[in-house]
């Protein structure tokens, strides 16, 4: 394990009942570490106290007030994220096994240890520190991800109950945008945003008259645009999130075309967002096969057409070839397939 210029500021505790022996690893480690010495346990305890958690402690064994696998078990009980280590001349295999069932030692270390191999061990320390560490936080935003993805649920819900035409829409464009954007090899955790703002593409719906939601006949005008409202109303309601994904822009984008003809803000080509591309023409494809409120399902085969009509003049090349690709295959299939 290589010692690394930001260690400098890892704290890290030798303990010792010896004051020479302490001496001697501040001399050694005190330019490679944030290094404290305690003269035996109570004084450990002590400095614990008034300056940890530590993220190494390194105690000697045979110590006259606390010897060291006593003194690393109450280490383990008041700061379990300290990584522990004992150092002795007494290495019988008894002292060893007692030590790390007792205290959970991570390195077992003989007296005298050569420097090269204490800096080695404390630096391998503060590595399964840092992945322990690293793991918590991993979990920590897999269960935000998870309860995050639950609202959205709750937000798809809301919306399809104010529009029953719609129900199961959102949910069944991000099946086909993850599919279109997966055979496209984009990466894993951009697709996860993808399906996430696909999930509620449509949530600013919310703020269109049921009315006009359910309207059999043509829309007019002022209809229209209060429809047309709601990629900016669902971006708004997403916007400061605080997510690494950009799912309020690929909400606002998911209605713009390549040729600057689109809504809300007339992007145009490179402007637009890789996923807001492929939600465009996975939202294009459920609205023509499936039933609205104003006519029957259209079927794949207008879906094709509409999207080769529309091909690297109002939709990307490569999303729409994908897509075809997979409707051709039987991957994307009709209501009732």
């Amino acid at each position: 394990m290589a010692w690394r210029e930001a260690y400098k500021t890892v704290p890290v505790l030798l303990v010792d009942d010896e004051s020479k022996v302490l001496d001697a690893h501040r001399r050694t480690l005190r330019t490679r570490f944030d290094l404290h010495t305690a003269l035996g346990g109570t004084e450990a305890l002590e400095a614990m106290e008034a300056h940890g958690p530590f993220t190494v402690v390194i105690s000697d064994f045979k110590m006259p007030d606390m010897d060291g696998i006593a003194l690393l078990a109450k280490v383990a009980a008041l700061y379990p994220d300290t990584v522990r280590m004992i150092l002795t001349g007494y290495a019988d295999m008894d002292t060893a096994i007692r030590a790390v069932n007792t205290g959970a030692i991570f390195r077992f270390l003989t007296k005298p240890s050569e420097p090269d191999d204490l800096v080695m061990a404390i630096c391998a320390g503060i590595e399964h520190a840092e992945m322990v560490q690293s793991a918590r936080e991993l979990e920590i935003v897999r269960r935000l991800k998870d309860g995050f993805e639950r609202t959205l649920h709750a937000f798809t819900r809301l919306v399809e109950f104010r529009d029953p035409y719609t129900s199961g829409h959102m949910d069944r464009t991000a099946d086909i945008a993850v599919m279109i954007a997966e055979r496209m090899d984009m990466d894993k955790d951009d697709i996860a945003g993808l399906r996430l703002a696909a999930m509620v593409h449509d949530i600013g719906k919310v703020a269109v008259p049921s009315h006009i939601l359910n309207k059999l006949g043509e829309l007019t005008d002022a209809e229209f645009s209060i429809i047309k409202a709601h990629a900016e109303v669902g971006a708004e309601i997403f916007k400061g999130l605080g997510v690494e994904w950009p799912i309020a822009r690929i909400i606002r984008e998911h209605h713009e075309r390549l040729d600057g003809s689109g809504y809300p803000d007339g992007l145009n080509g490179d402007e637009i967002l890789l996923q807001s591309k492929i939600l465009c023409v996975a939202d294009i494809i459920d609205a023509i096969i499936t039933d609205r409120p104003y006519r029957h399902g259209l079927g794949k085969g207008e879906a094709v057409g509409y999207l080769l009509e529309g091909k690297g003049r109002l939709f990307d090349v490569e999303v729409v070839e994908t897509a075809l690709s997979l409707m051709e295959e039987g991957r994307i299939r009709e209501p009732g397939d």
